[in-house]
């Protein structure tokens, strides 16, 4: 009970400071980078977040993981992530962003608790387990960005057609919501460097699932719906990457690209998770 009260006040710390970001950066005209209060503040549902899935995952002795757990992780990671690139690059509209799916992620683990898993002692599982985690997290930020790349085209597009900017600040936002924002032409650079550390990741993932999948069944690969679309989402980011570099493919091209990529990693191993574990009820 007093786990699932903890994942509640994560919740609501993230659902408070989602609000505060929304009121703050959208819905106003924000200037200057984060407060020193509000990096502190993020820390707070960051590191009981944190410690909660400790607890819950590497501390007993059973592992018990599944999509509830795949997801929390991958939210928590992905504020990190975000809160890490936020000291170096002013990212001032990604917080409402990200910080309400963090606050509908970090309770999962406690309604769905997931199956006990019988290869917790295995280092195959442990290595392929952390590549897939730190790959779904880069890339839950990469979508993000591109999502905020895509408004921010938007805006200054609308901003050209009426006349609100001059010829020589293309890339620049005008004042209002997201003018903290650094030009298009850097927001793209961040967002390919994403995709591409991403994009090694889940290379990397597969592998060590390959090893995972010989050591367990006697075979490399299992022709199933998660290995399906994970290759699938490989070849899609593979794809936006080789496209990016011979063709300069960028703005909605990428942005296409990008969600149809993660929405079939999502469905790779949290869909089938899902399906397992609440449709069938069974590992």
């Amino acid at each position: 009970m007093s786990f699932i009260v903890l994942h509640l006040a994560v919740s609501a710390l993230y659902g408070g400071l989602a609000l505060h970001f929304w009121r703050t950066r959208w819905r106003s005209d924000h200037q200057g980078g984060t407060a020193a209060w509000e990096r502190a503040a993020l820390l707070a549902p960051l590191a009981l977040h944190g410690w909660l899935l400790y607890a819950e995952l590497l501390a007993p002795d059973t592992l018990r993981f599944g999509f509830g757990h795949a997801l929390s992780i991958m939210l928590w990671l992905g504020v990190l992530i975000f809160w890490v690139e936020s000291l170096f690059y002013s990212l001032e509209g990604m917080q409402p962003l990200i910080l309400p799916l963090a606050a509908l992620a970090a309770p999962l683990p406690a309604v769905f608790p997931g199956l006990a898993s019988g290869h917790a002692a295995s280092l195959e599982f442990k290595l392929h387990l952390v590549l897939g985690m730190f790959a779904y997290s880069v890339f839950t930020i990469a979508m993000l960005h591109a999502l905020l790349m895509a408004i921010a085209e938007r805006t200054l597009h609308r901003s050209h057609r009426d006349g609100a900017l001059a010829r020589g600040t293309m890339g620049v936002l005008p004042a209002g919501p997201l003018s903290g924002l650094p030009p298009l032409l850097t927001l793209e650079r961040l967002l390919f460097r994403l995709i591409g550390l991403a994009f090694a990741l889940l290379t990397l993932t597969l592998l060590t699932g390959a090893v995972f999948s010989e050591t367990l069944f006697g075979r490399a690969l299992r022709f199933d719906h998660k290995t399906l679309f994970a290759f699938l989402s490989w070849l899609t980011f593979a794809v936006l990457l080789v496209g990016r570099h011979a063709y300069g493919w960028r703005g909605r091209t990428a942005l296409r690209f990008t969600l149809s990529g993660f929405v079939m990693l999502l469905l790779a191993y949290v869909g089938s998770r899902f399906v397992l574990e609440v449709v069938l009820s069974r590992v």
